[in-house]
Order: C-alpha cells, then structure tokens, then sequence
C-alpha cells in the first residue's frame, strides 16, 4: 500500500468511495484537491482517501475519511489517519455519526476521544455529530 496525495486523475476513485460509504460525509469531491487530500493506493487501485484542513496553528481538522466497501477492515483508514499525524502534528478534530459505531471504534483505538455532540450535523438521513478529539500526535 502507499499513502500519497491525491491528484485530479484520483477524483473519481474517491466519488465512488464516497458513493459507497453511506456514513461518511457525501459532499462534492471536485473540492478536495483545495484541502490536504491522501489517498491510500493498493496493486487495485485508490481503496481509501483522507481529507484535512488546518484550522489553528497546531490544529487540524479531518474533513472526510472512507475506504471501499472490499478493503474496509484491512488498516487503510488507521494507516491514513497516522500518516496524516506524522505529516501534521498537534491536535485533530472529527466529526461522526453517532450511528457510525466501527468509526468511533477506530478513531478510540487511534486515541481519540468524544469531545462533544452537534445535534442534527448530518442529513440524509439527519443524526447527531460525535465531535472527536486527539489531543496529540
């Protein structure tokens, strides 16, 4: 596997991630690229992708994350998630559905911790936000 960062060719790898990853968030790919966009690449292909911004200095917050349905418990989101943290230390932000539990599984496992909830944040179908926190990396 390899960590990199996406290009254009990799949009519609990540929208057909996307597509198939109902609990992730469902926003317009064509933006990524203005962010800190990664893809993890497998001998298949793209198979997952992880979106960042910086917020603060020393702080950033982790847009959007998903891996294709056939690779999905394989270590692509934890491998992302740690390749962002060494490229960008301090803290990360996240939000996820409260109903995404494999989610909030990982990022715990990744040390991160439920900071907070933000009522009716997602829509389609509309549930809670669970704000997550990793205070370092």
């Amino acid at each position: 596997m390899l960590i990199r960062p996406a290009t254009d060719a990799d949009l519609p790898a990540i929208a057909a991630i996307q597509a198939a990853s109902p609990e992730a968030a469902q926003w317009s790919v064509s933006g990524y690229l203005a962010y800190d966009c990664a893809v993890a690449e497998t001998a298949d292909g793209v198979a997952a992708f992880l979106v960042c911004r910086t917020v603060a200095p020393g702080e950033r917050e982790i847009l959007n994350i998903a891996v294709a349905p056939e690779f999905r418990r394989r270590g692509l989101a934890g491998a992302l998630l740690e390749n962002e943290c060494r490229m960008h230390p301090g803290a990360h932000f996240l939000e996820v559905r409260a109903s995404n539990l494999s989610g909030r599984k990982l990022y715990r496992a990744m040390g991160f911790t439920e900071s907070g909830i933000r009522q009716a944040y997602y829509e389609n179908p509309p549930e809670p936000g669970i704000v997550m926190k990793r205070d370092s990396c």
